[in-house]
């Protein structure tokens, strides 16, 4: 799944250890959400969506996507 966390994280101007806290999960979470390396449950992609005040679909995509 590809993901558009590292822009929107960067746009705000926090680190991926305030977007952890901001979130309640590890910054090690939050790496491996990035890296893509992670997919984030779905009551955790909902919280990232409404903390970037955005639709899931804005922050994840799916590798398939057409």
């Amino acid at each position: 799944m590809r993901n558009t966390l590292p822009a929107l994280r960067q746009d705000r101007v926090w680190s991926q250890q305030r977007l952890a806290d901001e979130l309640g999960v590890s910054r090690q979470t939050i790496i491996s959400i990035e890296r893509g390396r992670f997919d984030p449950s779905l009551p955790l992609a909902f919280r990232i969506a409404r903390l970037f005040e955005t639709s899931i679909e804005t922050v994840f995509e799916p590798d398939d996507a057409d």
